[in-house]
């Protein structure tokens, strides 16, 4: 079975580097930007096989992200987990409008619930 690879779109190093770790774990192929513009080209560069995207992200926020990889036609299947810190349901309800596959709270959450979480949509169980 061919590697899979997941982009980390995430601004803050110790929390991306704590996901990194624990997804290494998996076999996954790990790719990273710390904000959403340098998320947004190396999803369409790189087409992984998932992304875990921050929703408060410099220069383009994690909203505006999703909604461009919606509207490519090569990148509008890769399923998008937010993995982020707002936790009101207005943040969930436009996450779900926009086609996320996820919605994670970073505060509800240990990094092996993220991992379990990626490991089923990644089909890896």
């Amino acid at each position: 079975m061919a590697e899979k690879t997941i982009l980390i779109v995430e601004d803050d190093e110790s929390i991306s580097n704590m996901y990194q770790t624990k997804l290494k774990q998996l076999g996954l192929n790990i790719l990273t930007a710390t904000d959403g513009a340098n998320g947004l080209e190396a999803a369409k560069k790189e087409k992984p096989d998932l992304i875990l995207l921050d929703v408060i992200l410099p220069q383009l926020d994690g909203f505006s992200v999703l909604a461009d990889l919606r509207k490519g036609k090569d990148t509008a299947k890769i399923p998008v987990v937010m993995l982020t810190n707002l936790s009101t349901t207005e943040d969930q309800e436009k996450a779900n409008k926009l086609g996320a596959n996820g919605y994670i709270v970073k505060a509800s959450v240990t990094p092996a619930e993220v991992s379990g979480i990626v490991q089923k949509l990644l089909n890896l169980k």
